[in-house]
């Protein structure tokens, strides 16, 4: 047991299920992690969060019983422990293309000798319950793999000691194979790099995880092995189930709530 819920709950076999927040607010988060997921995305990097709002995003995260994590803008070793200091218990480092960039990620998370990360818990020694070393840096460390270069390297990324995950980015992983974005494709170049990376987990022992568009997406990669799934974004579950009710309204009211909108 390493006392990090996700990563036990992983190790155990175990698939977990979460969500990404792009909006900055405590309430959508506490909100979100209220769900029964096991864990929720704070997304630094293509959401609308900064360093203070992702502080108590991680708090209301923790204390409604899911696991915060956070997708850094990018393998930066100060950001990476800028924000476990804060209270993330895992990170989600984007666009690593080789095994110095893995190693790096790994480094950021882990204290001397096995890393680099200072040692400055303004948050973390509460999040964890501890100001041990070896308790402080028992976070996940995820490494998405979303670009050719990365994916030509997927099993030296996957072996780099201290890589708790892959996780794919589909819409950028769609991108680099010239093709437009999307969580699942007929195409047969995206379906063999999403194989290749899911076997690749499967031969080296980090989970494999992946960001889906729903419970059905979520479902079906739960199917071909996929451990950690992220069933979307927020912002965009808000919206579809807002235009779904709109909808049933219109369709169930009188004659003309069609032109009242």
């Amino acid at each position: 047991m390493t006392g990090n819920p996700l990563l036990d709950h992983l190790r155990s076999g175990e698939v977990a299920l979460g969500c990404f927040c792009a909006v900055p607010s405590v309430i959508t988060a506490e909100q979100v992690a209220g769900t029964g997921v096991q864990y929720v995305g704070v997304d630094l990097q293509h959401g609308a969060i900064g360093y203070s709002d992702a502080m108590s995003m991680f708090l209301a995260i923790q204390a409604a019983g899911a696991m915060p994590m956070a997708r850094v803008t990018a393998n930066d070793p100060a950001e990476i422990g800028k924000i476990l200091d804060a209270g993330a218990l895992g990170v989600i480092v984007p666009l690593v293309n080789n095994v110095e960039e893995a190693e790096r990620a790994v480094a950021a998370c882990r204290y001397p000798p096995r890393g680099r990360r200072s040692f400055g818990p303004i948050r973390a020694a509460t999040a964890v319950g501890s100001r041990r070393t070896a308790d402080l840096e028992a976070v996940a460390c995820f490494l998405m793999v979303e670009t050719v270069e990365g994916l030509g390297n997927v099993d030296e990324i996957a072996a780099v000691p201290g890589v708790d995950g892959l996780y794919i980015g589909p819409a950028d992983l769609s991108l680099a194979l010239g093709i437009e974005p999307a969580y699942e494709h007929d195409d047969d170049s995206h379906r063999e790099a999403v194989r290749r990376i899911r076997e690749a987990c499967g031969r080296h022992g980090p989970v494999a995880a992946v960001h889906c568009d729903g419970g059905d997406c979520g479902g079906r990669r739960i199917a071909e092995g996929f451990r950690m799934i992220t069933l979307g974004t927020e912002v965009v579950h808000a919206r579809r189930r807002i235009e779904g009710e709109v909808a049933r309204a219109r369709q169930a009211g009188p004659r003309g709530a069609e032109s009242a909108g």
